[in-house]
């Protein structure tokens, strides 16, 4: 890369930062400590604590805080993490998504201020995630009966690649290997089980949870068992990348780099995929910015972990995904609209939270833009 396009390339990305911190000021005096998950209307709906993104919002304010130094945004992502203890407290409410809520609260806030108090929920919060894990299958159960008398014991999702780092933490904090242990089954029964020749990936796995044998996969929220949810896909590509970068393990990095390969073969024009990569004609192709922000995140990192001689073309990918997304999909001005990424896609299949903003679009924007900008706290990490 010549001077010159490092000159450019540092102007967008600190444009977009300033304005990625200056409207996260903004809408932090609406949404304080709360936990919003998509925008309706323009305005982010505010969710339960126990709901899987209620990381998402400090987990962004912590990683702004490291970045400008302004005690607003810090104050706000110590009041969700007080908040959180009353679902730490309810053991009934947690899934496996700990990781997704704990490591971008706890683990961040240990990590940036030493806090005790944080370690200690962060190790908890691990604890109940490895109490998760089922023997005979290797995999970690995602959720709770949704309704009396369901039986999901047997359901592992791909998005759990991305609580592991819980529990690669938790080994090295307490020195335990247990904890590390169970994330490495997982993650061997993801590359075993959900993981395809091609690079794409099932959404859902069902096992036998008394045997462990795979029954099925299950489409969850891409269109079919056998499409690819593209957000699923960037959950593999960023997840596998980080049990490699915690392992060493090869076997981690190739398939992150067989998905990342996937991902990008299907990517349109403007570097932004549909939801799915497999949908039949005639059904709505909307796009899922949340499932570029994450992916792009997952690119900086392969581009961290291989040789010089790779590492440009991942880590331009990730360039161009995070540049469009800022300039063609950001909304920044607007005081009608929350959200920081426009064009997200939820749930399509349930018909929830289609063509709108998402936290976690927003968050791993944030986070694609520090890794560009040379941060070392990267909470996963």
């Amino acid at each position: 890369m010549t001077d010159e396009q490092d000159v450019r390339k540092a102007g967008w990305v600190n444009e977009a930062w300033q304005a990625a911190a200056d409207k996260a000021a903004r809408i932090g005096e609406r949404i304080g400590t709360g936990f919003p998950h998509a925008s309706v209307n323009g305005e982010y709906a505010l969710e339960d604590p126990h709901w899987w993104t209620a990381g998402f919002w400090p987990g962004m304010l912590w990683q702004l805080y490291e970045g400008t130094g302004e005690e607003r945004f810090r104050t706000l992502a110590e009041g969700c993490e007080e908040r959180l203890d009353q679902v730490l407290h309810q053991y009934e409410r947690l899934d496996h998504d700990l990781g997704f809520m704990w490591t971008l609260t706890s683990v961040a806030s240990h990590r940036l201020t030493g806090s005790e108090n944080s370690r200690r929920r962060a190790l908890q919060a691990a604890n109940y995630l490895a109490g998760r894990f089922n023997l005979s299958g290797r995999f970690i159960r995602a959720w709770n009966p949704w309704s009396e008398g369901e039986d999901n014991s047997g359901i592992a999702i791909i998005d759990c690649c991305m609580n592991m780092p819980l529990l690669y933490w938790a080994s090295r904090e307490s020195g335990d290997p247990r904890y590390r242990q169970i994330a490495v089954a997982h993650m061997e029964t993801v590359l075993e089980h959900f993981v395809r020749p091609d690079g794409s990936v099932y959404h859902i796995v069902q096992f036998d949870s008394a045997t462990g044998e795979r029954i099925r996969g299950l489409g969850g929220q891409g269109f079919a068992a056998e499409s690819a949810w593209s957000r699923g896909t960037a959950w593999a590509i960023y997840g596998l990348a980080l049990s490699y970068h915690h392992t060493g393990q090869p076997r981690f990095r190739d398939a992150a780099k067989r998905v990342a390969h996937y991902f990008l073969s299907q990517l349109p024009e403007d570097s932004v995929p549909h939801w799915d990569f497999r949908l039949p004609e005639g059904v709505a192709k909307h796009r899922d910015s949340s499932a570029a922000s994450c992916a792009a995140c997952g690119l900086l990192l392969i581009a961290d972990l291989v040789g010089e001689r790779e590492a440009g073309s991942y880590r331009r990918a990730a360039e161009r995904i995070l540049e469009s997304l800022y300039r063609n999909y950001g909304d920044w001005d607007n005081p009608k609209q929350e959200g920081l990424i426009l064009h997200g896609t939820d749930h399509f299949p349930e018909g929830r939270n289609i063509d709108v903003p998402l936290i976690y679009g927003d968050y791993f924007f944030v986070e694609g833009l520090a890794r560009l900008r040379g941060t070392e706290a990267i909470f996963w990490q």
